[in-house]
């Protein structure tokens, strides 16, 4: 908590109002018991009106002022802590937005989502509490213990009974929740995982009949989550009945010995009244204690799950003295570069080495997990090299800043992602100062001039969330746009004709040829007919390099290659 508390300091002007204001409603709360000791025992008993008035418009006068105080704080703590939150989400959202894959893989999305809006919740809703009551509870409880000894000393003996009773019943009751509500957190990130998994799935849930499974799984890891918060509630529930018995008892035994000293004539019946109020305070005090610490558990679970993102390095960030990104052409080229996953025992990609050249299409070919996505990935430096180097125009790609990198790329991904909003957005989020008639160009040029104008709207038209209105073909071509109105050195497209039919991915592979003359070009396919014009192509199996060069090179020189070529055409077409 320490840590997240460094995100008030923008607010502390706030804060120091925050308490201020609380101790004037605090000083007010017990200035009150005073007064009307006061006016039973002088105004009422002797009967002085005038002294009544005074006094009683004193005590309505310190009501108003400890009210307006109370509210006035309750606004800028609100102010305070509402700023914290959106300043935390912002510095979680930003920091993750420099994660490479392997911390998204080590955390998992849904984990991320729940840390940065249920935790964050959390910890703001304790934060603004502590505002609330790091003034009023120990000033009340110090305040109202003094003033109690003060008005009967006796009769304060009943406090050094009841304190630590309650504190005793606090402590018992706490130990047992605490576990719960480290666990309630880990069960909610559970639950959304279920839930993503079978919102973004749906149609595989549906068309392989498993709703009822999904139901199940979902119930169950409902269920989990709801007996733990049960079990928690029935233990925040159990203590306000048992503190107000023991505070009941309390003011039993202090009318109790109260009304022996009246008889007696020790104690007036106003200083009596004022030291019940006193002692409620008191309680009142411990009680807002308790709260406070009952939330403490949770939200200091969801503080460690918060700080764990931000302490989580990103496994390589861009160097101090980043070399500039090179004018040149867009030449790619692999030096004996082998790669692991993080925790893998076999290398993904073993001793690659290549150049992709200006002005020639490089095609990358192999079955499936050959390596072909990966190497991708290392080229957009998703993931890091092991071994050996990936140069872009003869710079080493970790020597570079990783948006240089990015900017002399083109890349389109296996998955087409879009986002909500139209298509000219989606088109413009590889430039976005690209003109409408560039987007409409890059749209053509990716086969989507035509369904583009068909919709409503045109380049206008809405794109749901994820691109659901659109099929498969239309958001892999609306991607393949949004890659080429960059006008960049580097094109890389990642089995992103898988989604065409043969006479689309034949029109777009035509005109990339006639509009990317002088950039390089990468393409990954599982199809021959992808691959076998491109000026040089490489065969992976198994993460290595088993042949490169020219369809007609390959059929003669790669038995792989030769396997994977006669299983998709016949021997007329290869012929």
């Amino acid at each position: 908590m320490g840590k997240l508390t460094e995100f008030l300091r923008p607010y502390r002007a706030f804060v120091a109002v925050v308490v201020v204001l609380t101790f004037l409603q605090t000083l007010s709360s017990l200035y009150l018991p005073n007064l009307m000791s006061d006016i039973v025992d002088t105004g009422i008993i002797r009967g002085d009106e005038g002294y009544i008035l005074r006094e009683g418009g004193l005590m309505l006068g310190v009501t108003v002022l400890g009210g307006v105080a109370s509210v006035i704080a309750r606004f800028y703590g609100a102010k305070a802590t509402a700023g914290f939150g959106k300043l935390l989400r912002s510095q979680i959202f930003g920091h993750v937005e420099h994660f490479t894959l392997k911390e998204f893989d080590e955390i998992g999305t849904s984990s991320l989502i729940v840390r940065s809006t249920n935790d964050v919740m959390q910890v703001q809703q304790f934060v603004n509490m502590l505002l609330s009551m790091m003034v009023m509870a120990p000033l009340t409880a110090i305040g109202g213990i003094v003033l109690a000894v003060r008005t009967d000393a006796s009769l304060s003996l009943v406090i050094v009974f009841v304190v630590p009773a309650m504190g005793l019943v606090i402590w018992l009751l706490m130990r047992q929740g605490f576990a719960l509500f480290r666990s309630i957190q880990k069960k909610v990130d559970r639950l959304n995982l279920v839930l993503r998994e079978n919102l973004t799935g749906v149609r595989v849930v549906r068309a392989f009949g498993r709703v009822p499974y999904e139901v199940q799984r979902f119930d169950l890891a409902n269920r989990d989550l709801t007996d733990t918060s049960v079990r928690v509630f029935q233990i925040m529930a159990t203590l306000m009945p048992v503190v107000f018995l023991i505070m009941n008892f309390a003011m039993i035994a202090i009318v109790w010995f109260g009304a022996d000293q009246i008889n007696a004539g020790s104690l007036q019946l106003g200083n009596l009244m004022a030291f019940i109020q006193y002692v409620m305070q008191i309680m009142f005090a411990v009680m807002m204690v308790s709260m406070m610490l009952f939330m403490i558990p949770r939200a200091q679970a969801s503080a460690v799950r918060i700080n764990e993102v931000l302490e989580l390095e990103p496994e390589f960030r861009d160097p101090k003295e980043p070399k500039p990104a090179p004018p040149g052409p867009g030449t790619i080229e692999f030096r004996h570069v082998t790669f692991y996953y993080p925790g893998g025992e076999e290398p993904a990609l073993q001793d690659i080495s290549f150049t992709a050249r200006p002005g020639e299409t490089t095609a990358v070919i192999g079955g499936t997990g050959a390596g072909k996505s990966t190497l991708m990935n290392l080229i957009v430096r998703f993931y890091e090299v092991s071994e050996g180097s990936v140069l872009v125009d003869g710079v080493d790609v970790r020597d570079m800043r990783q948006q240089d990198l990015r900017q002399k790329l083109g890349f389109v991904p296996q998955r087409a992602t879009l986002f909500t909003g139209s298509v000219l957005d989606n088109i413009r989020y590889g430039d976005p100062g690209a003109s409408s008639a560039a987007a409409m160009h890059a749209a053509e040029i990716a086969q989507a001039g035509e369904f583009v104008m068909d919709m409503e709207g045109g380049l206008d038209a809405e794109i749901s969330q994820g691109g659901v209105n659109l099929s498969g073909g239309q958001r892999q071509r609306l991607a393949m746009a949004r890659a080429l109105v960059r006008r960049t050195e580097i094109y890389l497209f990642d089995d992103s004709f898988s989604a065409l039919d043969f006479k689309t991915d034949s029109l777009v592979r035509a005109a990339l040829r006639r509009e990317l003359k002088g950039a390089s070009v990468l393409i990954v396919a599982q199809r021959v007919s992808t691959v076998m014009d491109a000026d040089q192509i490489l065969v992976l199996e198994e993460g290595r390099l088993v042949g490169a060069g020219r369809h007609r090179e390959l059929m003669a020189s790669c038995p792989v290659y030769r396997e994977i070529v006669s299983s998709q055409l016949t021997p007329e077409e290869i012929a």
